[in-house]
């Protein structure tokens, strides 16, 4: 067993020994079905932690020759298909980890170098004969030629150059080369697995390599249950650690595809799990980093889009014009688009949408605000902290005022002020920083319909509260509708601290500038 050369199967040996493993073997059984077809060149791109190089290091220990696996998969649901044997431990794996030469190299030119060597020389130790050949794509052909024998590629961090804004056009283009020399239309490929952050980089409306099927998060094509835990699969982990499942939904979930399938970050809920603590496990990433970097940019437009992105809107996205090149974003939706594949936002296909997925990501995105310090956002913030405090203390006027200048500051069409969707998006502007003390739901269920908007405390000493919205109907209406559709009833662990909250926003079509803006705050009894 080699490096490089068919690795054996020691990594996935350690993965299935770790505290927490989930079986995700039967993605082998969508693969075997691809190997020595045209279909057989299979790119990957998700976020960081979502998995990534552990399905990578299962697939080299299945199929690499020189070892026996067997005792590995048998447990696992792959043995119980039926091509399972077929491909088992049949194939000769190359298996290239990119960030790890990217990282041993002084350059990309010496990245590629190191590459051709390596692999150069440990292929050819696995031969009887020597062939000299100073590209591994010459070398593989040869072999080809006169073996015919066939190689599957497993390749981790595929993207690596690509993502380093300080290489070149020259440096990506010249990476880019090497890999369609080595891969695109060779007779040696029996499967090419990529795995990468990015999807494959644009060049207009063709790709250096362009193909590969593309399995990402703006589209799972029908590989959705292997792009992170899915709820099943979460749900078992709670009921096995004893967790709060709703608990752990309302942290980590969000990035739903279609039919039906929602996913959850694996290293978000490994950790949540075994330490029983919730919290942000991205600030810690270098990704993190990223997040900083690219809301910042001065796009027309992006803070405003980050701070409705915060209060849970869903806002529209065009995600073609993105190059998939992190140095090459020139645009709103370029920004929004990458961050789709970093996870910081997920994408709704059906409405070409995007959003920011839960708590863990929004708790990102505030720490990421408060730290630029944008003006607009620090007075943003003190106004609402100012609002928190004054519906704690009942006082209905300030709360009244409050909302008013927030609906004028941040509802600016005459069409959408109108109503009470565009009422319920001030409400949560303006209960901006409410996100630190309250898990905020809008439509929440509760009692004989939906209550508008339910503020959950996080710490128990602070009030719950409920809150209807009314258009051109009084706050003590909003009141009255909350107490005869029990609305309190999906609070019934608050009900010693809970507030019932109507507010009301009135407008006379005959009067241009008549606005008023009411606010009732009753204690529940």
């Amino acid at each position: 067993m080699g490096s490089y050369f068919n690795p054996g199967n020691i990594g996935f040996t350690k993965v299935l020994k770790n505290q927490i493993y989930i079986d995700k073997s039967l993605l082998i059984e969508k693969l075997n079905r691809i190997v020595e077809t045209n279909d057989c060149y299979v790119c990957f791109s998700r976020p960081r932690r979502f998995g990534k190089s552990t399905d990578a290091k299962m697939l080299v220990a299945y199929y690499s020759r020189g070892c026996d696996s067997s005792s590995l998969f048998n447990h696992l649901k792959i043995s119980q298909t039926d091509n399972y044997q077929e491909n088992l431990n049949k194939y000769n794996v190359i298996y290239i980890d990119m960030q790890y030469f990217y990282n041993m190299s002084v350059s990309v030119e010496d990245m590629i170098e190191l590459i051709n060597e390596e692999l150069i020389d440990e292929i050819n130790e696995n031969y009887n004969f020597s062939i000299r050949r100073n590209k591994i794509s010459l070398l593989l052909n040869t072999i080809y030629a006169k073996t015919n024998e066939q190689f599957i590629f497993i390749i981790d961090e595929w993207d690596c150059v690509l993502r380093d804004a300080n290489n070149t056009k020259e440096d990506k283009d010249s990476f880019l080369v090497l890999m369609n020399e080595l891969l695109k239309e060779k007779e040696y490929v029996a499967l090419a697995y990529m795995t990468g952050i990015l999807p494959i980089k644009k060049y207009g409306d063709e790709s250096a390599i362009n193909m590969f099927t593309e399995i990402s998060m703006l589209d799972a094509m029908t590989y959705e249950n292997y792009m992170g835990f899915t709820e099943k699969e979460v749900i078992d982990l709670c009921h096995q650690y004893d967790m709060d499942f709703s608990e752990i939904k309302e942290w980590y979930d969000g990035y739903h595809f279609d039919n039906g399938v929602s996913i959850y970050s694996p290293k978000s809920i490994i950790t949540a799990v075994t330490t029983k603590k919730l919290g942000n496990y991205w600030s810690k990433t270098a990704s993190f980093e990223n997040l900083k970097k690219y809301i910042t940019s001065n796009y027309d437009g992006l803070k405003d889009t980050i701070h409705r992105l915060l209060i849970g809107d869903k806002i529209l996205v065009d995600t073609s014009t993105f190059s998939n090149d992190m140095s090459s974003v020139q645009s709103k939706d370029d920004v929004l688009t990458l961050l789709i594949h970093l996870g910081y936002l997920a994408y709704d296909s059906m409405t070409k949408t995007v959003y920011i997925p839960n708590k863990e990501v929004t708790d990102s995105f505030v720490s990421v605000v408060k730290e630029v310090r944008w003006p607009e956002t620090m007075k943003l913030i003190e106004k609402s902290d100012k609002l928190l405090e004054a519906t704690w203390n009942f006082d209905e006027n300030a709360v009244s005022r409050a909302i008013e200048e927030t609906h004028e500051s941040y509802v600016t069409s005459p069409l959408k002020y109108n109503n009470e969707d565009a009422l319920a998006t001030t409400i949560l502007m303006a209960y901006y920083t409410a996100y630190d003390y309250y898990t905020i739901i809008r439509e929440l269920p509760s009692g004989k319909g939906f209550c508008d908007i339910g503020f959950i405390p996080l710490d128990p000493t602070n009030p719950a509260m409920i809150v209807e919205l009314k258009w051109n109907k009084s706050d003590d209406y909003a009141i009255n509708q909350i107490n005869s559709r029990d609305y309190f009833k999906a609070f019934e662990h608050y009900k010693d601290n809970l507030l019932l909250i109507g507010i009301s926003y009135e407008s006379d079509s005959r009067k241009k500038d008549y606005k008023r803006h009411t606010c009732r705050i009753q204690k529940y009894r």
